[in-house]
């Protein structure tokens, strides 16, 4: 793999110190490591170790540098030919983000700190996976950043056992003892309370020497002044000293005899923890965050609570004034570290989140409606798990039609929205639009080609969106085509956007997969009409409200039932809710009894019904490719709509249509709808026949 890690800077600290020893780690594992930052005091380091730096101004806020850096970051990814980009930090979270939507690339984070809810640190969850230190750390990111359970990864921070040596346990005849706090000079780092402390310590042990190790945090230069003015008041100025930076930890650990970390707020890990428990030294800190993770309390360290300086004194003079405890504290804390807190095993789990984000993409299809084009969508579902063995395949459906893709094998995860009622308006977009944008989905396919779909394929920010240039929305699709003149039918007009993708149409059939209740279901409603071994014929009479031009006249439905039963068929009535005033309307005027199954089934129910039957006649309605999945003959009756456009490739199957132009009104001009009006009982009957007796001769 072609690795790039990028923060702020390269100066001495934990992200800092931790993305340098990774980059060693993985040079040496034979990947190739790249790094990038603003610069700092680490860069000679990692080009003495053959690892490629790049400068740029990724520690800068301001919005236009951060477009020009991404800018330049993907030229580097393109150059580099990039697999990850690893981001630690918020500038250069942003920046990565907007430079693998301009070069592919996976995308991952790692969230270092306890961070506001702020949008400006929402970016820290935005990559395919968001690594965290602790699980404190990883509540965080879901509760206050949305970041979904699946796309976390727990990595704690770790200690090269290389540099940190396991040193002599302590003398029990010492007296003079060097307590550190180790980390960046903040308020929040609490340094005062470590003061206050070791004013009381001195009391008892007047031999303590008290080292605050770690750089003034920029724009805080007054906090240090606060607590040189503590030292003075607090008569500690020849107990303390101010180490500032120090890159020799390994060394200063050999001096110590115990670390405190005596942090305000929730630390995300506690790295300085780690080496020194890695170095034999006692730590005490505060019961905060991912600490409480390190140290078990009594066990292979002491916590208490922040900003209790009298019970930080305790625990520190508990620690040097027993040194039988402190051996056990030492010993069991060197033995965690070796278990769970290594530098090898935070670089081998790092590379397994890096391989399982380039193992197989997420792609989102967007499939909102009507349930007719949905039951189509399903070969390029099959088509799409085909090409993509690996991938995470997602969909997007409206409610009414969730039930063709509930049980589909090839989808992973069906996302079911609402557009006509809680994710309806702009609201209900914009809530749909942060859910989908949680998927950190690689790429959309948008088989819905109107403006919302459109609009939704954009929110999820997939860096390869693809579908058909509509005209309206459609520069919103990074991949798009335009829609050709030549008729071709439904589902091969589909797989055109997959083309896209190198997604080729093997004669993937359509397919449904039925519920063991369903086919009760459809069992016990024909036994109530004593159906024997008569062959079954069904009859579709629905058709959508906003088409009534599709529809076939009741009359002529009538007339047909009739027909079919002087044969002795048995006719089945199938129709949706919408339907049943129609089918009222039929029944007046039938004078035999067919079995009526108008407004009585679910999607499924009704294709286990359709099964049943030796041959289905329907129009241009969802039943025509229910009938086409269950594999049933079909008498295809079209009018103001193209057969070739719209019909389903049917083994067997008969498509009767007028000479009247395809003309796609939804209510015909004329006073009568010519083109399904002229379509007569006597051929559509004759068809049915034809297709009974090609069945028997099979």
């Amino acid at each position: 793999m072609n690795i790039l890690q990028i923060v702020p800077q390269l100066n001495v600290g934990g992200v800092e110190t931790g993305t340098v020893d990774l980059a060693k780690f993985f040079l040496k594992a034979g990947h190739r490591s790249i790094v990038v930052s603003a610069g700092g005091d680490l860069v000679q380091e990692l080009e003495e170790a053959g690892i490629v730096h790049y400068t740029l101004p990724v520690a800068n806020k301001a919005f236009w540098v951060m477009v020009r850096a991404s800018a330049r970051l993907a030229e580097i990814i393109k150059k580099e030919r990039v697999d990850i980009v690893h981001a630690r930090s918020r500038v250069p979270a942003w920046v990565g983000f907007m430079a693998v939507r301009r070069a592919p690339a996976a995308f991952i984070t790692t969230a270092h700190g306890h961070y506001t809810r702020h949008l400006f640190s929402h970016i820290m969850g935005a990559g395919k996976f968001t690594i965290v230190p602790s699980t404190v750390i990883g509540k965080h990111m879901m509760e206050v950043f949305g970041v979904r359970r699946e796309n976390i990864r727990l990595i704690p921070r770790s200690v090269d056992l290389d540099r940190y040596y396991l040193k002599a346990p302590p003398n029990p005849q010492k007296r003079d003892f060097v307590i550190a706090v180790i980390g960046r000079v903040t308020p929040i780092k609490g340094q005062i309370y470590f003061l206050k402390a070791l004013a009381r310590i001195i009391r008892t042990m007047p031999y303590v020497k008290g080292w605050v190790v770690g750089g003034v945090s920029p724009g805080k230069d007054g906090y240090m002044e606060e607590l040189e003015v503590w030292t003075r008041r607090l008569g500690l100025s020849s107990y303390v000293e101010f180490l500032g930076n120090r890159r020799d930890l390994p060394q200063l650990m050999e001096q110590i005899d115990c670390v405190v970390m005596p942090s305000l707020v929730p630390e995300a890990f506690g790295r300085v923890i780690v080496e020194a428990q890695a170095s034999g030294v006692p730590v005490v800190a505060t019961r905060v965050g991912g600490v409480v993770e390190i140290i078990d309390d009594g066990v292979n360290g002491l916590l208490v609570e922040p900003q209790d300086h009298q019970g930080l004194a305790e625990a520190i003079l508990k620690v040097l004034g027993d040194p039988a405890l402190a051996s056990m504290l030492v010993s069991n804390a060197r033995q965690k570290v070796e278990e769970k807190f290594t530098l090898r095993k935070m670089a081998e789990d790092t590379l397994k989140v890096y391989a399982e984000a380039l193992e197989g993409p997420r792609i989102l299809v967007i499939k909102i409606g009507a349930l007719g084009d949905a039951v189509l969508a399903v070969p390029s579902f099959e088509a799409l798990r085909k090409k993509f063995p690996g991938a995470k395949i997602f969909c997007l459906a409206g409610k009414e039609v969730r039930e063709v893709f509930a049980r589909c094998p090839y989808i992973d995860e069906l996302i079911v929205c609402d557009l006509k009622g809680k994710d309806r308006g702009w609201r209900g977009m914009w809530a749909l639009s942060q859910k989908l944008m949680r998927y950190r989905f690689d790429a959309v396919v948008d088989l819905q080609n109107n403006r919302k779909s459109h609009q939704l394929a954009y929110a999820t920010f997939a860096p390869q969106r693809y579908g058909y240039d509509n005209r309206k929305l459609g520069f919103l699709l990074n991949h798009r085509i335009v829609d050709g003149r030549e008729p071709i039918d439904p589902v091969r007009h589909q797989f055109r956007v997959l083309n896209m993708m190198g997604v080729v149409y093997r004669e993937e059939q359509l397919k449904l997969w039925t519920a063991p209740e369903d086919q009760q279901f459809a069992d016990k409603f024909l036994e109530e009409f004593w159906l024997g071994r008569e062959r079954l014929i069904g009859i579709n009479i629905g058709a959508s409200v906003r088409w009534p031009s599709k529809r076939w006249p009741a009359r002529s439905f009538a007339r047909l039932c009739d027909r079919l039963a002087k044969k002795d068929y048995r006719v089945l009535l199938t129709g949706s809710k919408e339907d049943a005033s129609f089918a009222q309307e039929v029944l007046r005027e039938v004078k035999t009894k067919p079995i009526c199954a108008v407004a009585q089934t679910t999607l499924m129910q009704l294709a286990c019904l359709v099964r049943k039957c030796d041959v289905y006649i329907t129009g241009d309605s969802a039943p025509l490719h229910v009938a086409a999945a269950m594999q049933v003959p079909i008498v295809a009756l079209f009018g103001p709509t193209d057969p070739k456009r719209h019909a389903p490739a049917m083994a067997r199957g008969v498509v009767i249509k007028k000479d009247c132009p395809p003309c796609y009104k939804r209510r015909c001009r004329k006073k009568r709808h010519a083109c399904m009006e002229d379509i007569t009982v006597e051929e559509v009957a004759a068809a049915a026949e034809r297709l009974l007796k090609e069945a028997q001769a099979v």
